[in-house]
């Protein structure tokens, strides 16, 4: 599921790796300055001042890097292979580009809202990276808690000693797999449009092609067009 998030472009790959690793850094700093009441007895080094600091650190990190990201074409056009396109130029998908609230959620619910809201500048990206960053603040501290588990079963501290405050390199992965199969579901349900047609697709695709399959593929569409009569 993590691979085929890159191919959405490599911000729905990067994005949510990025809210995982950020809320367990921001939920051990708020931890241990403000941490006072325990979250779980089964990792006690946990508390409810981390949650929901890590949780509100998260949120406004992920806004952050989503507006970031979404500047930059290579972050947000779709992968057709696994070579890494510097410069690539796609049409932009309507979820990066600015919006009024009242554009974006439409008369019935807009009305409801205060007018200097009405008129508030989003990316609706805005909102998927608040249910993004929600979910990770969800799981992460879960992941961990079942990881904890898992160690204390063995008898062991961290899985490694890479990291120093963190354990090695597995301690930090607790939870990307179920971070990258959430991403995928919600892109999918969502965000995804299905349009075969689409030609910046088509050329895309047919970039990744060895030029001698390009050729061939331009023989064909040449010789389809020809006896159309439309060459």
């Amino acid at each position: 599921f993590i691979v085929v998030n890159m191919f959405e472009g490599l911000l729905w790959f990067l994005l949510p790796c990025a809210l995982v690793i950020a809320n367990d850094i921001w939920a051990y700093i708020f931890g241990f300055f403000l941490g006072r009441t325990p979250l779980i007895r089964l990792s006690p080094k946990k508390t409810w001042e981390g949650f929901l600091g890590g949780m509100l650190a998260t949120f406004f990190f992920g806004f952050l890097l989503s507006r970031f990201f979404s500047r930059f074409q290579l972050m947000t056009c779709p992968k057709m292979g696994f070579r890494l396109e510097y410069w690539p130029t796609c049409e932009t998908n309507p979820i990066y580009t600015m919006t009024t609230i009242e554009e974006f959620a439409g008369e019935s619910i807009s009305n409801v809202l205060p007018s200097y809201l009405r008129k508030l500048a989003i990316q609706p990206m805005d909102i998927h990276t608040l249910w993004l960053s929600l979910f990770a603040s969800l799981i992460a501290p879960f992941g961990g808690f079942f990881a904890s588990g898992f160690k204390r079963a063995f008898k062991i501290k961290d899985f490694g000693s890479s990291i120093p405050g963190h354990g090695g390199f597995v301690d930090r992965m607790d939870c990307q797999i179920m971070m990258g199969m959430f991403t995928y579901a919600y892109y999918q349900a969502w965000i995804k449009e299905t349009n075969a047609t689409d030609p910046d697709l088509v050329l895309r695709m047919l970039n990744v092609l060895p030029g001698n399959e390009q050729v061939e593929v331009y023989q064909q569409i040449k010789e389809s067009l020809s006896t159309q009569g439309l060459l």
